[in-house]
Formats: C-alpha cells, structure tokens, sequence
C-alpha cells in the first residue's frame, strides 16, 4: 500500500473520531458532560495523547535512521566502484574488460534508484554482475609484484561492494512495524473523538479538527516516505552514483 493511501487512511480515521464525537455529544444525557466528566476524559486523553507523541516520536526516529543508512551505504558504495576502477586503471590495459562491466553495474544500480515502480526500485541487490567482476579480476595474471598487489587490492574492494550491496538489500525492509500503525491510528481516532465530545460543534471547531487531523496525517505520509527511499516523493539521491559512473574509465 502506498505511503498517500495510507495517509488517507490516517486521515480518515482522524477525522471520523471527530465526527464520531459529535454524534455522541448530541446523543448523550447532559449529567454525561457535566465538568467533572469532561476532567476525567480530559486526564485520560492526556495520557493516551503523550503516548502517541512517543510513538510518533520513535517512528520519525526509525524513519530518518533507515533513511540515513541507505544514503550512506550509496555514497560509501560509489567510493568503493571508483577506487576499484582506479585500481584496475593502475593494473592495465589488461582490465579493459572487467571496467566496462563496472560501468555497467553502475548505470544498472541508477537506473534502479531512478525507476518509479516500487517493486524495480528497491532491487539494489547483487546480481551476476558482481560475481562477474570478482571472477575477471581474480582472472588475471599479474606479471610483476605491483601487479600483484594490485590485483589484491581490487579483489578487496570488490569485496567491499558486494558486502555493501547486500547490506543496502537487507536494510531496505521497512523499519516501522504495521502493529505501531494500526495501534497509532486507533488512538488518535479516540484523540479526536475527545476532542468533539467536549467543545460544543461550530464551524471554528469542525475546521480546526480538520486541519489538525490533515497535519497527523501529513506526518505519517513524512514518516512512510522516509521509510521508503526507493519510490514516492522523498527519495534517495543518485547523485553520488552518477558522479561515480563519470569517473570511471578515465
């Protein structure tokens, strides 16, 4: 489900609560919403609201931190292709072969990020392209011994690569459980139907909960699009790869 459509749903939950509230504020007995009832409701949604803003709080946390490790595992992985290329560069002509499949796997990993599909955006994984340039470069047959260590420096660093690109597959699960979604959800519908039940409804009220409920929501949205770096509106930044790719080959 998408980041937008579950907003919505957000949304809509929010403001049901408050529409829910009305209702009952127009059905119940008066001795309901007496002064000493509203207190009580008033100290309850107190506690359930100061809860969801930890909640909330540790969401957009988890968020930023994924966020965060993806963005640095691209910048560290596009340090990691250059040096290698450099390093076969310094190896010779002999490696022509294995930097034009280093060019490849470079533009495969932007056109990824790039690609709108959620499904073909988060494959960042390693693939027999990587297995490809471990076996060229173990492959070669150095002749002198800076040949020689360059050749383990590459196959080092191919190493790191693949270490990386399994680390940016493994994290791009999403780090925020569906329980804390639903559970959250379900008490600021119970917020907002507070927030009703105990204001007398105008159109001051009506619209201010609307606004409200639209902000919660436009935070959870914030929340869900962080989480999900490969697809929607914020996402991660193919630069540091583009710069790479421009590099190589030189």
């Amino acid at each position: 489900m998408s980041s937008m459509t579950i907003s919505w749903i957000f949304f809509g939950m929010a403001f049901g609560g408050a529409l829910l509230g009305m209702a009952l504020r127009a059905l119940l007995p008066a001795h309901h919403l007496s002064e000493e009832s509203k207190d009580v409701v008033k100290l309850g949604m107190g506690l359930i609201g100061a809860i969801a803003a930890l909640v909330l709080g540790l969401l957009v946390t988890s968020a930023k931190s994924s966020f965060d490790a993806q963005t640095n595992g691209l910048a560290q992985l596009a340090t990691n292709l250059t040096l290698m290329d450099r390093i076969l560069a310094h190896y010779g002509p002999e490696t022509k072969d294995i930097r034009e499949e280093l060019r490849e796997l470079v533009a495969a990993l932007i056109h990824q990020i790039r690609a709108e599909d959620r499904d073909h955006g988060e494959q960042v994984e390693p693939t027999t392209v990587s297995e490809r340039l471990y076996d060229g470069i173990q492959g070669l047959s150095p002749k002198t011994e800076a040949q020689r260590s360059l050749q383990a420096a590459a196959l080092a660093s191919a190493i790191d690569v693949a270490k990386t690109r399994w680390l940016l597959s493994a994290q791009r699960v999403s780090s925020i459980p569906t329980a804390f979604l639903v559970i959250l959800t379900f008490w600021i519908a119970i917020l907002f139907a507070s927030f009703s039940l105990c204001a007398r409804p105008n159109l001051t009220v009506v619209v201010s909960l609307l606004f409200c409920a639209l902000s919660v929501a436009g935070a959870i949205f914030l929340i869900l699009e962080m989480d999900r770096p490969y697809s929607g509106i914020i996402r991660l930044s193919s630069d540091p790869l583009r710069r790479a790719l421009a590099q190589l080959g030189r």
